[in-house]
């Protein structure tokens, strides 16, 4: 690969690519608060609200990997300007909605917006940082998208005690504004230079296969897992990506090169990345419950609760504390004691949180916190340099895509664990019904304290068991992702891996 020559304007770029991925990342967490508004003022029922948090993630994860091949083909600056573009439609669409099926469109319509984004931003980095500068850029890149899950509840509560539910997503506009005007004059423009022809039935298949999965995983907690709607839905998404799979074998221009997967070093570092957001997501969700229905918190002093973990990883990050500490270490090594941090973090919370005390909550935060640091800008740094340069779209679009699988795998599967936990728990004059919600079995409790008492410890106790299952999956899903890297040291490098239909990257196109 060539030495990119240094731009002065690099670390300017850097700042304007992670702003616009910072309000997208923040777009995924910050209307939970704003429930109890939507369901007063729009009168949103209780699908309907599901269906407002959920377009956004069903979209943005559905369309990333469709939208790093067409930013490939067509142009990196080009699909963020567009990205940019439709994020701020969208987010104009949403304040002015005046009933839920208006939001849930202009949700949807923010989704597309922020996956051409997400697509595109990691991208953009590798193509303007050389590769002394990169690890430094995307460790960066991380903690920004670390401070956007972390803070989206916080700003979400802020504006909400001042304003109404729209101004969550006027925030947007100033941002998406100053973005479309700052990258259509600094982001240099890169493509691939084969100009391949864009795989169409690809695109197709990995978004309708995307979408009825993540789906599945949205609705399943709600509906059943074994309700008809969700297993159709799974099956048919299933049948889609391994068509979609087949397809790309034997496509002489593939959306996704599926022989990317057979280097160890590729498939350990996303191995990681959605073990990172299983955890991550999970975690978040169950500490939400934590906070509010075990600690007594309300929404916005919940949220900020939260923030010590972002404000952790930022701190590693931007000081470089972090990055030196890891390119100390082997990057399976990394990983695993990232992982393992963020695993104890989680062990933490669910041991000394259990009784009511948030310093131990306050230390699971800031282990979780140093093992993102640790972890994640080494795995994107694997997966970004495991693929040939002119593919950089499709890998910050698959790292996208597995990063909203993982989040919505892990408030899925931690939040099913909690809820079957909870419901063998409750006294047995309490229908397993109403352990859809901690509200629900109190209120089928009725008035008698003791009886009060026990739902919440049953909910307590089982919100600790779901918290420990999941630092033992991510400990576990650490080795493995380890070991898998640990094993691609040992083979032959990725550039001889490729054949010789691989092509040096192509040269940047001048900014503007």
């Amino acid at each position: 690969m060539p030495q990119l020559e240094r731009r002065p304007d690099r670390w300017v770029i850097l700042a304007v690519i992670c702003l616009a991925q910072l309000v997208v990342i923040l777009d995924n967490t910050i209307l939970n608060v704003a429930i109890p508004s939507l369901t007063e003022e729009l009168g949103a029922t209780t699908a309907q609200t599901q269906w407002i948090i959920g377009a956004y993630s069903l979209a943005q994860a559905g369309l990333l990997i469709a939208a790093g091949g067409l930013a490939d083909r067509y142009g990196r600056k080009k699909v963020q300007l567009l990205g940019l573009a439709l994020f701020g439609v969208g987010s104009l669409g949403a304040a002015l909605a005046g009933s839920p099926g208006q939001l849930i469109a202009a949700r949807a319509g923010m989704g597309v917006g922020g996956s051409l984004l997400l697509a595109t931003s990691l991208a953009i980095i590798v193509r303007t940082f050389d590769a002394e500068e990169q690890p430094r850029a995307i460790t960066i890149w991380s903690a920004i998208t670390s401070l956007g899950f972390a803070l989206g509840p916080v700003i979400g509560g802020l504006l909400l005690n001042h304003f109404w539910w729209g101004s969550v997503f006027l925030v947007n506009l100033p941002v998406a504004a100053l973005g479309l005007v700052a990258i259509a004059k600094l982001v240099p423009e890169s493509k691939d230079p084969r100009g391949d022809s864009p795989d169409l039935l690809g695109a197709v298949l990995s978004t309708a296969g995307l979408v009825g999965v993540v789906y599945a995983i949205i609705q399943g907690p709600g509906i059943g897992w074994t309700a008809p709607r969700t297993l159709l839905t799974a099956v048919l998404g299933l049948l889609l990506l391994l068509a979609f799979v087949l397809w790309e074998r034997r496509v002489e221009h593939p959306l996704l090169d599926m022989s990317f997967f057979r280097n160890a070093r590729f498939r350990g570092a996303i191995s990681g990345g959605v073990l990172v957001a299983f955890g991550l997501g999970g975690s978040l969700f169950l500490l939400t419950e934590h906070l509010q229905f075990v600690l007594g918190y309300g929404p916005l002093a919940a949220g900020i609760r939260t923030a010590p973990m972002a404000l952790t990883v930022v701190a590693l990050n931007f000081t470089g504390v972090g990055m030196r500490l890891t390119t100390k270490l082997k990057p399976p090594l990394a990983i695993a004691g990232g992982l393992a941090l963020l695993a104890a973090g989680l062990a933490a919370i669910a041991e000394f949180g259990h009784n009511g005390s948030y310093p131990g909550v306050l230390l699971g935060l800031v282990l979780m916190g140093t093992g993102v640091a640790c972890s994640q800008p080494t795995m994107a740094t694997a997966v970004m340099s495991s693929i040939p340069p002119e593919k950089a779209g499709l890998g910050s679009g698959l790292m996208g895509t597995l990063s909203e699988l993982g989040n919505s795998l892990g408030v899925a599967v931690l939040g099913a664990v909690l809820t079957a936990g909870f419901a063998s728990s409750l006294p047995s004059d309490i229908p397993h019904a109403a352990a859809r919600s901690l509200p629900d079995a109190l209120a089928a409790a009725g008035p008698d304290a003791a009886h009060q008492h026990q739902v919440r410890s049953a909910f307590a106790d089982s919100l600790t068991s779901s918290q420990l299952i999941g630092a033992v999956a991510v400990l576990l899903g650490g080795l493995v992702a380890a070991w898998l890297l640990s094993r691609a040291a040992s083979q032959t490098p990725l550039a001889a891996e490729a054949g010789p239909e691989s092509e040096p990257a192509e040269p940047l196109a001048p900014a503007g």
